[in-house]
């Protein structure tokens, strides 16, 4: 009897190990899949930039690229939406997507009228956004450190405007306000999905889309048309890579790794964004980054993480 129980005690042991791994394996393979959608989604201006189309009617062609990679991965692979989860969420997944689709419109706006950097460093005031908005939605009181890291974000805010410049206008106002606006949205898409809860990962990103296409199509129809004859060459590969890779994989790898990650971790690593936009923008593009803005969006970036982290309690 007492062998058998130091087998069986083994046993649970060795068991208890290998799971151990297989964990261990799934947030590593997370992790790197997180730090790569970052690392892309980083470099998306260089080929936005390449790109002789509308702001809307790029988003437009991103969403419909990324939902037929998507769709017709479903279709292969013999899944089907479960259209029982999705249930009344239906119209909350369809909103998302239209201010995904909006945030991108905006986003690609601000690219034409200041550095890449400025507008990536005001795109990522979102989560400020998020933590000012809270309180109101959820009725969470904001505590003394989210206030500081509040007010010193704004700051940040006011030092890549330029002090100077918040009365006057100027491309790069117009290229700031864009980014705001693209933050706005894309902390609108974040504060829905706190409430989406029955459907996730990829089904989630395919209706995503299509909320982005039911939004988007009718604005371009009005506005600017289709204008994909204009494109030569290396607009089509760069149009390519923006939909299929940027968008359909890239979303893909970043809403399946938040699934494995804590919430902290994520928060961490999604800063690998900005700062390969920021390396892109000076580096590769040649585009200006003043002293100040660097000390601002150092601000941002760097109070908006410790917001994010939360201390270890002492075991």
């Amino acid at each position: 009897m007492i062998e058998l129980k130091a087998v069986y005690g083994k046993f649970a042991v060795v068991c208890g190990e290998e799971m151990m791994s297989v964990g261990m394996d799934n947030i590593k393979r997370a992790r790197w899949m997180l730090v790569a959608s970052m690392t892309v989604f980083g470099t998306l201006a260089i080929f936005v930039r390449n790109i002789t189309l509308g702001s809307g009617e790029l988003a437009l062609y991103r969403a419909i690229l990324a939902a037929l990679l998507i769709g017709g991965y479903l279709v292969l692979t013999g899944q089907r939406l479960p259209l029982n989860q999705i249930g009344r969420e239906a119209p909350l997944l369809l909103a998302s997507g239209a201010a995904m689709g909006i945030n991108w419109l905006l986003l690609f706006e601000a690219y034409k009228y200041t550095t890449v950097s400025v507008a990536t460093l005001s795109y990522y005031f979102a989560p400020v956004i998020v933590t000012a908005v809270c309180p109101f939605l959820f009725r969470e009181r904001l505590t003394v450190k989210q206030i500081i890291c509040f007010i010193m974000s704004t700051l940040g805010l006011v030092l890549i405007i330029g002090v100077g410049d918040l009365a006057g206008g100027g491309t790069d106002m117009k290229g700031i306000c864009f980014g705001l606006g693209a933050a706005v949205f894309y902390a609108t898409v974040m504060l829905m999905n706190k409430f989406i809860k029955s459907v996730d990962g990829i089904n989630r990103t395919l209706l995503q889309f299509i909320g982005a296409i039911v939004v988007l199509a009718p604005y371009v129809l009005l506005t600017s048309g289709c204008n994909l004859g204009t494109l030569d060459g290396l607009g089509w590969g760069c149009l390519l890579i923006v939909g299929i890779i940027h968008t359909g994989i890239t979303y893909c790898l970043y809403f399946s790794s938040l699934k494995e990650l804590p919430g902290q971790k994520a928060a961490i690593l999604s800063y690998i964004d900005p700062l390969v936009a920021v390396i892109v923008s000076v580096g590769l593009l040649g585009e200006p980054l003043t002293a100040g803005q660097a000390v601002g969006g150092t601000l941002v970036l760097g109070f908006t993480l410790w917001n994010e982290i939360t201390p270890q309690k002492a075991a």
